[in-house]
């Protein structure tokens, strides 16, 4: 039995006083079952399309000249400065007709609205309401099969196996009615977790999807991407890799996977079947276009102008700023270049590690430095690690809390300091801003049990990974860098392995060399203090063999080491110890060797 649609409108750009174009949606289908769309004979055109129309949607682009030489778009008479249709014209779809009288990129499901404007969306039987989303299909790989080059691109479909799902599923289905449905088809062929997976993958094919929504496949080391023109189709699919279908308007040209930003290949390595990418809707509507273009078609579409494009604002760049002189002589750094570089590998490594003895700064160095890169304290978190620390701690796990309510106790996944920060760096409006998370004394815990899973994404910062509690598919955002700090003198747990190493660079803050060795003079200097406990500390660590225990600076920067009998205080208390542990059993008179009148003596 036909339907009986209201007649659809379409504003065109720039048109206040103007005619709207008027149009009706067909119950007749294309040969892959996109839904047709009529425009009326006196619908007006714009009389200009956007530059790159003909490089990203040739064949409405195409349909347009022919019309055009087929005198059926011409000038038109009753309003000048536009184009008009002579006689009704029947085209593939809503979003087809539009992009042919807008001469820019349309979605007709949404654009063309009704007299009290809802859109025509709307009116699709078993459509999930809200906005246009886009979503991953996989279908290069189906037993064996490259569906995509096989099937999708050259009949103009997106499929999905479900050769056990009764036939008569309905478009619009329930998650409760999909569970049943799968637990009987699937009942002996099909792991619980594969079960649970299938409805998920099944509701988002046959209820969350609508006409509209974007459509993204990956096929031979490119992305298609694609438009959604109808509804389901449940088929006989004789091989049983493409029993669920959907039309789709592909783009005639695919993006090479490794030109893609960063975030959209973290959200395409999720490896389901079905993904949603509403995420990164806004670098997938930006794909293939200039900045200009993508100006040009905010201007077609009349966006307000003070509001930004979205496919323009994911793309500021992520930057970290150059260190200045002005932070040089704040830190006491000998050498502004010496900072540059410790920016430059935070930016080529996004992880690295400040190592060194104790005293020499790396903690505090470590914060003002991600204070500067990342525009204030707000971007910066600091956690300690120490032997007992874990995945839980540190990332995510159960953890006991107390209902507010009923004041009973239970456990509930809580969120630790990385997974905190990872939040707070990928929300939107935040991604082209640094986000920093210092970690204190980063080799006193077992690394390869705190970060779990997450080892690997240090690496391979454009993968997603599964969570062990959680279940969510989880990518560290671009903006997070890790600074980590660490005390070579401290010998209670094994240095890194070479798998750390390989994740982080190494800088080192070492007494012997700058910006270290001669951090005290300078602060004595500025300090107008007298440059003797300097001195002192440079005859100290020339005594010192090992180069992981001679002292570093810090101790002797503390207001208290200057009041009266406060350098002897300090060596006495807090200096000699530590070389008394490092000679421990050795027979060393530490006193004899390192005392403050045995190194006064030998400055003279």
């Amino acid at each position: 039995m036909a339907h009986e649609y209201p007649e659809f409108r379409l504003r065109l750009p720039n048109s206040d006083g103007v005619e709207r174009a008027r149009g009706v949606l067909l119950d007749e289908t294309g040969t892959n079952g996109s839904r047709k769309f009529l425009v009326r004979a006196g619908s007006l055109a714009r009389d200009h399309v956007m530059p790159s129309l003909g490089r990203h949607f040739k064949a409405p682009s195409k349909r347009r000249e022919e019309l055009k030489a087929q005198g059926v778009l011409v000038s038109s008479a009753r309003w000048p400065g536009w184009l008009e249709l002579t006689e009704d014209v029947v085209f593939g779809s809503p979003s087809f007709a539009a992009v042919v009288l807008v001469g820019a990129p349309r979605n007709g499901w949404e654009e063309w609205r009704t007299e009290d404007d809802r859109p025509l969306s709307d009116y699709m039987s078993g459509v999930w309401a809200g906005p246009n989303r886009p979503w991953l299909v996989r279908g290069s790989n189906v037993t064996g099969l490259d569906l995509v080059q096989r099937l999708w691109l050259p009949e103009g479909r997106v499929t999905l196996p479900a050769s056990r799902l009764r036939q008569g599923v309905k478009q619009g289905v329930s998650k409760d009615e999909l569970r049943t449905l799968v637990q009987e088809g699937y009942e002996s062929t099909a792991t619980y977790s594969q079960k649970q997976q299938l409805v998920e993958d099944l509701h988002a094919f046959l209820s969350r999807m609508k006409p509209g929504d974007s459509v993204c496949t990956i096929s031979g080391g490119r992305l298609y991407v694609g438009e959604i023109t109808g509804e389901v189709e449940q088929s006989e699919s004789e091989d049983r890799r493409s029993n669920l279908r959907r039309p789709v308007e592909w783009q005639p040209t695919g993006f090479p996977y490794d030109d893609l930003p960063e975030e959209l290949q973290q959200k395409l390595s999720i490896q389901h079947d079905v993904v949603d990418l509403t995420s990164v809707q806004a670098h997938i509507e930006g794909l293939g276009l200039t900045d200009q273009e993508l100006a040009e078609e905010a201007e077609a579409i009349e966006r307000d102008p003070s509001a930004e494009v979205p496919a323009l604002t994911v793309r500021r760049e992520l930057e970290l700023p150059d260190p200045t002189d002005d932070l040089a002589a704040e830190l006491l750094v000998h050498d502004t270049a010496w900072l540059r570089e410790v920016r430059d590998l935070l930016w080529d490594e996004r992880q690295l590690v400040l190592y060194g003895p104790p005293g020499t700064g790396k903690t505090y160095l470590a914060l003002k430095l991600a204070e500067f890169l990342g525009g204030g304290p707000e971007q910066v978190k600091l956690v300690q690690f120490h032997p007992s620390y874990a995945y839980e701690d540190f990332f995510e796990g159960f953890r006991p809390q107390e209902d507010p309510q009923t004041r009973e106790v239970a456990f509930r996944l809580t969120a630790g300091p990385l997974r905190e920060l990872a939040d707070l760096a990928s929300r939107e409006g935040n991604r082209h801003v640094p986000h920093f998370l210092i970690i204190d004394e980063i080799n006193r815990a077992n690394l390869a049990k705190v970060f779990g899973e997450l080892y690997f994404l240090l690496e391979y910062r454009n993968k997603s990974v599964r969570l062990t509690y959680s279940g969510d598919d989880f990518a560290l955002p671009p903006n997070l860098f890790v600074i980590g700090t660490m005390n070579t003198a401290d010998r209670s747990i094994a240095l890194v392995d070479a798998a750390m190493r390989r994740r982080f660079a190494f800088v080192e803050l070492s007494p012997r060399t700058e910006p270290t060795s001669g951090l005290l003079c300078r602060w004595l200097t500025r300090a107008g203090r007298d440059s003797e406990p300097a001195a002192l500390l440079e005859a100290l660590n020339s005594r010192i063999d090992d180069a992981d225990f001679r002292i570093g600076p810090s101790y002797l920067m503390k207001k208290g080491v200057y009041r009266e009998g406060g350098l002897e205080r300090t060596w006495r208390t807090k200096i000699l110890p530590l070389l008394e542990e490092h000679h421990y059993g050795e027979g060393v008179d530490v006193e004899k060797r390192y005392g403050l009148a045995a190194l006064r003596e030998s400055l003279g």
